[in-house]
């Protein structure tokens, strides 16, 4: 690490550690910073968000056309932020059929890194634990569950030193003192406090950032845990508000952001990057939520003009959750024949709703519509955002 840049007002001490190099251990929470006159706007305004999102995920006849797609971008651009990369579709067809892990090339592997990082996002909305350091741990072990790393303790905490960044950027305190640093974290999670709810979930993304606890995962656990820690601080009956999208989008401003609080205790510019990603993020998923909505209307009303049956409405209630689907998926899911699964999936292609996914086996259908706003905003090279 460069010491230059650690001021005074750095969070936490410089410790020595082997190699004639140094480690930085954060300070327990709460720091020695209050929220400004100048934020409450905008805090303001970031609970009213969320109150809407969660009003309108509420009264959604079926939670998951809201909760699939924004579970999905989540585990994609989380994963992004560290360097792993797939496609929507890569992702989707991935869930439909995914290899066992000793049959991984290097491309699916890359798939099953986000795939389970979307496992624990469920694993975390299920379970009910407190936030703690068993939950963390759990999470973590299925997010390394046969993946590259998954020789690297999956579910346990460190043992040897890490660094981050090209140089060594930032070395986080040494394994010695890492299961303090956690507890006093997990003891500020839980305490009462003066800071507001949203301020407590930004200070301890951070935090954990700083004390990077597992031998690798650390950023798609900490993003996580964000999102966890949002649904209970503002009350939402389910996870409706992920920030990974957000910190993609500007990944530099999040990554110095992170580093400024250790290097300067910069937390006013880390907050107001935190409060404008809820604000921006929640606007967004009401926004896609709307739109999800009305193209469901509007595909119900083309079903009824053109006689189609309860099958017909189950197959397009499907496509809202996973808008790609194969004819012996289907078959099997509605208890019919194979024939009559493709006629049914021909018959909501004849009406523009469903596509055939060109150059695909086995024969697999998509909703383009569904797709596109579904995930719009997030790299993908093919056709499915076309006609």
């Amino acid at each position: 690490m460069e010491l230059g840049l650690f001021r005074k007002s750095s969070p936490g001490p410089i410790i020595p550690i082997e190699g004639n190099e140094h480690a930085f251990a954060p300070n327990p929470l709460p720091p020695d910073w209050q929220l400004t006159e100048r934020l409450w706007p905008e805090v303001t305004e970031a609970v009213r968000v969320i109150g809407v999102l969660d009003g309108i995920g509420r009264v959604l006849p079926n939670p998951a056309i809201l909760l699939r797609p924004t579970e999905d971008r989540e585990a994609i651009q989380s994963s992004a932020l560290e360097g792993t990369f797939a496609t929507p579709k890569e992702l989707l067809l991935f869930e439909m059929s995914p290899p066992e892990p000793a049959a991984d090339t290097d491309a699916s592997n890359r798939f099953r890194e986000v795939y389970n990082y979307r496992r624990a996002i469920q694993h975390a909305t299920k379970s009910t634990l407190p936030i703690s350091l068993r939950l963390i741990r759990e999470l973590h072990e299925i997010l390394m569950d046969g993946v590259r790393g998954h020789q690297k303790n999956p579910g346990k905490f460190r043992t040897i030193q890490v660094a981050i960044g090209t140089n060594r950027r930032f070395v986080p305190p040494p394994p010695q003192i890492v299961p303090e640093c956690l507890d006093a974290l997990e003891k500020f999670i839980h305490a009462e406090s003066s800071l507001h709810p949203l301020i407590v979930c930004y200070l301890v993304h951070y935090q954990f950032e700083a004390i990077h606890p597992f031998d690798d995962g650390n950023g798609r656990i900490g993003r996580l845990l964000l999102a966890i820690m949002l649904q209970r601080a503002g009350q939402m009956s389910k996870p409706w508000l992920y920030l990974s999208d957000f910190f993609e989008k500007y990944r530099d401003e999040y990554i110095q952001g992170l580093f400024r609080i250790s290097t300067e205790g910069d937390w006013e510019n880390w907050v107001t990057l935190c409060l404008r990603a809820t604000i921006a993020q929640g606007n967004a998923t009401i926004s896609r939520c709307e739109r999800l909505l009305a193209v469901s209307q509007k595909y119900q009303h083309q079903l009824q003009e053109t006689g189609g049956n309860v099958r017909l409405q189950a197959i397009l209630d499907q496509m809202f959750i996973h808008p790609f689907a194969g004819v012996a998926d289907i078959a099997r899911r509605l208890e019919v024949t194979y024939p009559t699964a493709k006629s049914d999936l021909d018959k909501l292609a004849d009406v523009g709703i469903l596509k055939l996914l060109p150059e695909h086996s086995p024969k697999t259908y998509f909703a383009p519509e569904i797709f596109k706003i579904a995930y719009e905003n997030i790299s993908d090279n093919t056709e499915e955002g076309k006609g």
